[in-house]
């Protein structure tokens, strides 16, 4: 099937798609001491039914990804929503932890179809040499996720309850999936899919071999491991240690995905002049910064929304430099197959994510100190992951 010409419609339209997956995981932040009270189940519970909806949706990216560079975007985005749309439903209606998990599970599964595809439908339209700046542009977009549903799901939680907040994913899942089936059209050239090898493990090695890819996804990881630990102790701390309301914390958490988006913007901007190893290497050092100055404050006394929030604002804005040049990066070793490479740029990201989420939830005390252990230590190894590419750079005279 033929594709329409590239343009703002179908960055819009990916946007929407990438939607699915930070409403899935975000929304869920406000929710958590609401739903421990229903259901009269301990932190770290609470906390695994965020950290587990983040690994389910990285393992489904991996699928995804793999099985689009075979069948093609269309039916596997199409097959996603409908699950998401499942799970959406069986955890509204959850009568029990048990039941609320599986709900969540499922409808992060069927979120893993929105990153992953968005990106290589990106790919497949606008080509490598403008995929920097398309891949900001629609991150920057989609973090209108992570920017609304922590205000939102605060605002329903407070007037009608955590439920409430899973019948409006049921209602955006309806209406991205009946858009997608009428609207958006097959992406991967017909010629590609019937060459495409089926050896997902051949694939798999023809990526893992390049330690450019593999230093671009561990970035992307860690960079997200510590923004993950930000978001899920500041719930916790705004509420119970500082006793604001849900709506005062997605207030406040609005400034780390504006931060997000601006760095975002900048990225794009940039993206000509500047190679993706040195963006990524900047925006790695920057959030280094940005975690010592957290460090800094919370270990003086100085807690508070201002202190908590600023730094984490800071924060994202250095993920905004790094995380799109990383996954263009990425996608750009082995461009035959960019779905395979996005699928795993996702599942490395959401899954070193929930790893640093649950980790913070099984050390936390119920003070501030849990946030900067966890938080120094993701970041430490970003940095790391972030030198590898600029320095394979310099030795080696590989291209932009």
């Amino acid at each position: 099937m033929s594709k329409r010409p590239p343009g703002a419609g179908l960055i819009i339209a990916l946007a929407a798609i990438t939607l699915v997956g930070p409403l899935s995981m975000h929304v869920f932040l406000p929710l958590m001491p609401a739903v421990k009270m229903t259901f009269g189940i301990s932190d770290a519970l609470t906390g695994l039914a965020l950290s587990i909806s983040l690994a389910s949706f990285a393992v489904s990216t991996l699928v995804y990804g793999a099985l689009s560079d075979r069948y093609g975007r269309r039916p596997l985005l199409i097959a996603g929503l409908a699950l998401f749309c499942v799970g959406s439903t069986l955890t509204a209606l959850a009568p029990t932890a048990e039941v609320m998990l599986g709900g969540r599970v499922l409808q992060a599964m069927g979120a893993g179809c929105g990153m992953t595809l968005a990106r290589a439908i990106a790919r497949d339209a606008f080509g490598t040499e403008s995929l920097v700046k398309v891949m900001a542009y629609l991150t920057m977009a989609a973090t209108l996720g992570p920017m609304l549903t922590p205000l939102i799901g605060g605002a329903l939680l407070d007037s009608l309850g955590w439920r409430s907040v899973f019948w409006g994913c049921l209602a955006v899942g309806l209406v991205l999936m009946g858009a997608v089936y009428l609207l958006l059209r097959e992406s991967r050239p017909a010629a590609d899919l019937a060459k495409q090898s089926s050896n997902l493990l051949h694939n798999y090695a023809s990526l893992f071999s390049q330690p450019r890819f593999c230093a671009f996804v561990l970035n992307t990881g860690f960079a997200s491991g510590t923004f993950m630990c930000i978001a899920t102790a500041s719930s916790w701390l705004m509420q119970d240690y500082l006793g604001r309301s849900a709506t005062e914390f997605g207030m406040w958490f609005l400034m780390m995905p504006m931060a997000f988006v601006l760095g975002n913007w900048f990225s794009s901007r940039v993206a000509k002049h500047v190679s993706v190893e040195t963006m990524v290497l900047c925006g790695s050092l920057l959030q280094a910064s940005a975690i010592a100055l957290l460090g800094s404050l919370i270990m003086a006394g100085w807690l508070s929304p201002l202190t908590l929030f600023l730094p984490g604002a800071l924060s994202t804005f250095a993920q905004g430099l790094s995380i799109p040049n990383a996954q263009a990066g990425a996608i750009r070793v082995r461009p035959h197959l960019a779905g395979t490479a996005a699928g795993i740029g996702v599942f490395t990201q959401f899954f070193t994510g929930s790893m640093f989420s649950q980790l913070y939830t099984l050390v936390a005390d119920g003070t501030p100190g849990p946030l900067v252990f966890t938080a120094s230590l993701s970041v430490s190894l970003a940095v790391i992951t972030g030198c590898i590419p600029h320095a394979l750079k310099h030795r080696r005279g590989s291209p932009r």
